[in-house]
């Protein structure tokens, strides 16, 4: 399986000082920066445009930007959060019929391929795709700080048996040093974590809590 990392979330940061947050994280080990955009219809909430990952892709950080798509029809953006700078690329299954397009754009467009799919989503679906990761959320999509779902290690579990050893298994929502442990347990090898970080009064040292707890050889 890929080794485990985990992906802070820019969603749970103070934007008025976003390059100084990121690069604080990116100085304590992340080489991945998780982005959440979100179009108030496939969630009830609004986040962001890639003007925002293209200009932290100018601050030259060296790290990889995780764009996830909660939006509607998500096939008509990929080209450009690709131009924004983007390294991978998910998409909801619920979001489109045309998971199967979306996914093979992505690759044209240079980037990984990924496929995400809420909690009451049946795991089935990825019986049908090939994809780079699949990522599966461990709280509703669309809110920040919900809580972990308790089910969820055994539905990781049932992803990765599904998956095989090859792709990156994501997980989302609840992500800390208390839930990363089971996650990694049950077969996830990517965590994002956003307010466990980013809310966290120092978040280097919470970045590195929960890198150690997913079992990360270099937090």
């Amino acid at each position: 399986m890929p080794p485990p990392r985990i992906a802070p979330s820019i969603l749970a940061a103070d934007f008025t000082r976003l390059g100084a947050q990121v690069a604080e994280v990116v100085d304590a080990g992340a080489r991945i920066i998780h982005v959440d955009i979100m179009d108030g219809h496939f969630v009830p909430t609004l986040s962001m445009g890639p003007q925002v990952l293209s200009a932290l892709r100018d601050l030259d950080l060296g790290v990889e930007f995780d764009v996830h798509l909660m939006v509607e029809r998500p096939e008509r953006f990929v080209a450009d959060f690709a131009s924004a700078g983007a390294d991978a690329i998910t998409v909801h299954a619920e979001a489109t019929p045309h998971v199967h397009y979306a996914v093979q754009r992505i690759r044209e467009l240079g980037c990984r391929a990924g496929v995400a799919v809420c909690p009451s989503t049946p795991l089935a679906i990825y019986g049908e795709l090939d994809v780079d990761r699949a990522l599966c959320m461990t709280v509703n999509p669309g809110w920040g700080g919900q809580a972990f779902i308790p089910g969820s290690p055994d539905r990781i579990r049932r992803l990765r048996a599904l998956l095989g050893d090859e792709p990156d298994l994501e997980v989302d929502g609840g992500i800390d040093a208390s839930t990363a442990g089971p996650s990694a347990a049950a077969g996830a090898t990517l965590f994002v974590a956003g307010s466990a970080v980013f809310g966290a009064p120092d978040p280097a040292t919470a970045y590195a809590e929960i890198a150690a707890a997913a079992g990360c050889s270099q937090p």
